[in-house]
């Protein structure tokens, strides 16, 4: 390259910080997530479950209440393959992420699904967590390593399609 080319681009590692501060609901639902419990909210207006509950209801913008005891078991709703190498995240490529409809809950969950080829994973899939041991469960979402299949049948695309 001579001084007379032009530069198209240039690689600076970034790192950002964040300081999360949770609300009351988030607070509830982590401290149940450090003993092993899945702990959403519902809205009073439409019923919707949340979870991880976020202190009110997308829908009818009022507050969620009370607590909802939320399965660690759901239905894979949708999935994708990841190709694409990151950097924080050591794990062999191609791997499978999906959104999971965790039994109780109304709006899907995020997680990784392993102990099954990724080629294997499908929508209506049954899936369970697997946590990490109890020793090293913080307040944290990361306490689950991931989620694999339970071995049920296929939940029936009607079940779901409305929590795409």
């Amino acid at each position: 390259m001579s001084d007379s080319e032009p530069v198209k681009s240039i690689i600076t590692p970034t790192r950002t910080e964040y300081v999360y501060t949770p609300g009351p609901s988030a607070q509830r639902s982590l401290r149940a997530l450090a003993k092993g419990k899945l702990v959403g909210e519902t809205c009073p207006t439409c019923n919707q479950v949340y979870y991880p509950p976020g202190g009110a209801c997308a829908r009818c913008g009022v507050a969620t209440e009370g607590e909802v005891t939320i399965s660690d078991k759901g239905t894979v709703t949708t999935y994708a393959i990841v190709r694409v190498p990151s950097d924080n995240i050591d794990l062999e490529l191609p791997y499978c992420t999906a959104h999971i409809l965790l039994d109780g809950a109304d709006l899907p969950f995020f997680g990784l699904i392993q102990e099954c080829a990724w080629e294997d994973v499908r929508m209506g899939m049954r899936v369970q967590a697997v946590w990490k041991d109890e020793s090293e469960w913080g307040l944290s979402a990361e306490n689950i390593k991931y989620f694999r299949p339970t071995g049920e049948p296929d939940v029936p695309f009607e079940k779901f399609k409305e929590h795409l």
